[in-house]
């Protein structure tokens, strides 16, 4: 099988004390910067997508079958894992089903109890066929795929009870928001970080809203038990701005740069370059 579970580099990323860097993926050519930028650093990846995302790439299957493809025609060494990110409850098992090789169950809008007993489903119809799964307690701030959150501080005996239930790695709210950070933002909460690594005996925990979290406090977030990190707007927003400085400059007037292979290479340059980094602040250099 070309794309693994991510639970084992999760697992090894725990143990050894750096996180595995979680890349949202949008298209064909994010996907290909991905997989080049830690193909060069020798960094294990997981590929992730929101449903929203699947659905404009055209479908699970679509996205399963590109990563695949270019997994083997890139000649990645790699280990690559295909997650659902905030997944819902029936695409969590679609993806199961289509051949992602780990899901995100996001049951953190519901009432506890229907958390717990979806998340319990989901966790064993997907290790009955290999697949990780995460879950989340607690809200991160922000709107994901509808979802709305204030980011509030994730309840350590409910993390304790999640991770009982056998799932994989395990989200948790510690005033981590997704998008643009604002500038008043207060950082994350690393006394809530520190009782909820207590509560959930050592299972890895991920970090969402990775992008434009300081490396000071990622690094202390993965010393407190962090194994995942999840980037999506700062390799959007590197992309734009490249993306932008080439057509202000008026440089897509030149020659034949109106081509899409070269209108959108300096972005793609810009993701590859951020990609790694993260891939050096987060410790997963060399870790493949």
């Amino acid at each position: 099988m070309v794309l693994v579970s991510a639970k084992e580099m999760i697992d090894k990323a725990h143990e050894g004390h750096y996180a595995i860097p979680a890349f949202n993926t949008n298209n064909l050519e994010w996907t290909k910067c991905i997989l080049a930028a830690c193909e060069e650093m020798k960094s294990p990846v997981i590929i992730q997508t929101s449903e929203s995302a699947a659905k404009y790439m055209g479908g699970y299957k679509m996205v399963v079958d590109m990563v695949k493809d270019l997994h083997e025609s890139m000649g990645i060494t790699i280990p690559v894992a295909l997650h659902l990110d905030h997944g819902s409850y029936e695409g969590a098992k679609l993806c199961i089903e289509t051949g992602y090789t780990s899901v995100m169950f996001d049951g953190s809008h519901f009432d506890f109890e229907e958390n717990v007993e979806k998340s319990k489903e989901i966790i064993m119809l997907a290790h009955s066929v290999g697949v990780s799964v995460e879950c989340e307690v607690g809200g991160i701030g922000g709107t994901e795929d509808g979802v709305t959150s204030n980011g509030e501080l994730a309840d350590p005996e409910e993390c304790k009870k999640i991770a009982e239930l056998g799932v994989d790695f395990l989200a948790a709210g510690i005033g981590n928001i997704h998008g643009k950070y604002p500038a008043n933002w207060a950082g994350l909460n690393f006394d809530r970080l520190n009782e909820i690594n207590e509560a959930v005996n050592g299972k890895p925990l991920v970090l969402h809203g990775g992008s434009g979290i300081p490396f000071e406090q990622t690094s202390k977030a993965i010393t407190m038990g962090v194994s995942k990190i999840n980037v999506n707007t700062e390799l959007q927003l590197a992309f734009a701005a490249a993306t932008r400085d080439f057509i202000v400059a008026g440089k897509d007037l030149e020659g034949k740069n109106y081509d899409p292979r070269k209108l959108l290479k300096p972005g793609c340059d810009a993701i590859i370059a951020k990609a790694k980094e993260l891939i050096k602040g987060f410790g997963s250099d060399n870790k493949a």
